[in-house]
């Protein structure tokens, strides 16, 4: 199968998604399947009959001007089609399950701008769907589809509040779109696709898998080149050239948090107001929260160590609170258990390792009675990721509502773990002068704390640590390959190999291969490990 523009022929006579022959080689098998859940699903709520319609993401303009940032496909049109292009419709029959795009049909002049006008039948041989036409007869294809649907069948449309990030998926509209308004629903489609995402397909793992690694393979890089002297930008510039040479992820999964020093007890460093320019200092610490974009699946990982390459005494007592609540989360974690109760494990292997540390002072049960926790660890433990960073279904209607408890109030989900979610385990601990500040003020708090000793961390910064997770049948399979123990990130920064020798880590070696349209291996990358 050739494959065009990219200058090289593909081995698979079905269609997948692949940069080129050393990247990952994603089956459009993975979208079909997507697409039968979310059929089922409806199925299984009594939504036996219609149309499902949804509209791809548009093309913008940088405000009023003719340049055009990156296109990246809309999400749920990404999850349930793989489509590339912009300005796609795509419908699915929910009595038979038959898919159909809808592609724009392109001006002439396309040819001398933008290159190569494809047909249809490209599409559908790309796609792997059942039928492409042109955007311009979308109307009379629904009119031809509800002729042979009963009375009752309804154009179902997504609209939903977006738990997250608290905005909201739109209606598809188009051209002649009036005609069927007697017939549309928005109950429906919104709550069937946020909860198929929810839970992973094995080809979705996969691709998972292979953004993680990608992304892991260029914190590693970041992290041997990192030294006082550069500026923040200079790491952000190293990831996003390591993911895209070596991984072929043209995109970051957001933008990148570089914070070192002070800058790094900062949650969300690295916006248009702190975009990553620290001169970057001996004693710094530094946390680097970035991750890589393949086929839409995202990764989300954050490495923290010193810009020495040692880590000082205060350095260490710090990373390893962290370290020991990642560790007590993928020890709780099971399916049954909630999100919570992962958070509540997490908090109190930081407030723990602090004590004992002499940071703090006192009983640790009280200390979470009086709500100290937050103090140090204000954010929630992580989320669920998928096709977008920060993925959907956190807070559905029919899951357990949001709690209100500091720290708790900022978890994305608080569900029950299920096996084959995809999590960040993310656990962080900070020192932000206006929650210190805030904390001393209040006796029930202040009582807690060793003053002498927090004089030392004002301006220390933080340390998070965050790994993609995959929850199984008996806990936890972490997609990420970053060094995590103090000894792991010391050893690769003075020079040392990185995975180290099979025995020490057999599985930082496995096989990397894709699995194929029918659930065949395919491909071994061709992707350096050291």
């Amino acid at each position: 199968m050739s494959v065009p523009g990219l200058g090289w022929v593909s081995k698979f006579t079905k269609p997948v998604f692949q940069q080129s022959p050393k990247t990952l080689a994603i089956p459009m098998d993975l979208h079909l399947s997507a697409r039968k859940k979310v059929v089922d699903l409806l199925h299984s709520r009594g939504v036996m009959n219609g149309i499902a319609l949804v509209k791809g993401g548009q093309q913008e303009s940088q405000y009023d001007s003719d340049m055009e940032p990156p296109f990246r496909q809309d999400s749920w049109f990404n999850y349930l089609f793989g489509v590339k292009e912009p300005e796609f419709y795509g419908v699915i029959s929910i009595t038979t399950g038959k898919t159909t795009l809808f592609m724009p049909r392109l001006p002439d002049e396309y040819l001398v701008w933008c290159g190569q006008i494809f047909p249809p039948v490209h599409f559908k041989q790309m796609y792997g769907v059942d039928d492409v036409q042109y955007v311009d007869t979308l109307g009379d294809f629904l009119r031809q589809e509800f002729s042979s649907e009963p009375e009752s069948a309804k154009l179902h449309l997504m609209e939903g509040k977006n738990s997250d990030s608290g905005l909201f998926a739109t209606p598809a509209r188009f051209d002649g779109d009036e005609e069927f308004q007697s017939r549309v629903d928005t109950s429906a489609l919104y709550h069937a696709v946020s909860t198929a995402r929810v839970t992973k397909s094995a080809h979705e793992i996969e691709a998972m898998r292979y953004s993680a690694y990608v992304a892991s393979n260029a914190h590693v890089e970041v992290m041997r080149t990192t030294s006082a002297g550069m500026f923040e930008y200079e790491c952000e510039a190293k990831f996003l050239y390591e993911i895209y040479k070596n991984g072929g992820c043209r995109k970051a999964a957001y933008t990148s948090i570089c914070g070192c020093g002070p800058n790094a007890a900062t949650l969300h460093y690295g916006h248009a107001g702190a975009p990553n320019l620290r001169h970057l200092q001996p004693n710094d610490i530094g946390l680097f929260d970035m991750g890589a974009d393949y086929h839409g699946y995202v990764s989300d990982i954050t490495c923290s160590f010193p810009v020495s390459g040692k880590f000082t005494e205060d350095q260490a007592l710090i990373f390893n609170a962290v370290l020991s609540a990642q560790r007590a989360v993928t020890a709780l974690a099971r399916p049954g258990v909630t999100w919570v109760d992962c958070h509540r494990a997490a908090e109190r292997a930081i407030l723990t390792v602090l004590t004992e540390g002499g940071l703090l002072t006192g009983n640790v049960d009280e200390m979470i009675d009086a709500v100290l926790g937050p103090t140090f660890f204000p954010h929630g433990l992580g989320h669920l990721i998928g096709c977008d960073t920060h993925d959907v279904g956190g807070y559905l209607s029919g899951t357990p509502e949001r709690e209100v408890r500091p720290g708790l109030k900022n978890l994305r989900t608080a569900r029950a773990l299920e096996p084959n979610m995809v999590l960040t385990n993310e656990p962080g601990c900070y020192f932000v002068d206006y929650l210190l500040d805030k904390a001393l003020a209040n006796p029930e708090q202040s009582k807690f704390i060793n003053q002498e000793v927090l004089a030392r961390f004002r301006g220390f910064g933080g340390v998070r640590l965050e790994d993609v997770v995959v929850v199984t049948e008996n806990g936890f399979e972490n997609l990420t390959t970053c060094p995590r123990t103090i000894e792991e990130i010391e050893s690769v920064m003075a020079g040392g190999a990185w995975p180290p020798a099979v025995d020490k880590a057999p599985e930082l070696k496995r096989n990397w291969t894709t699995l194929g349209p029918d659930g065949e291996c395919m491909v071994p990358l061709a992707i350096p490990r050291g």
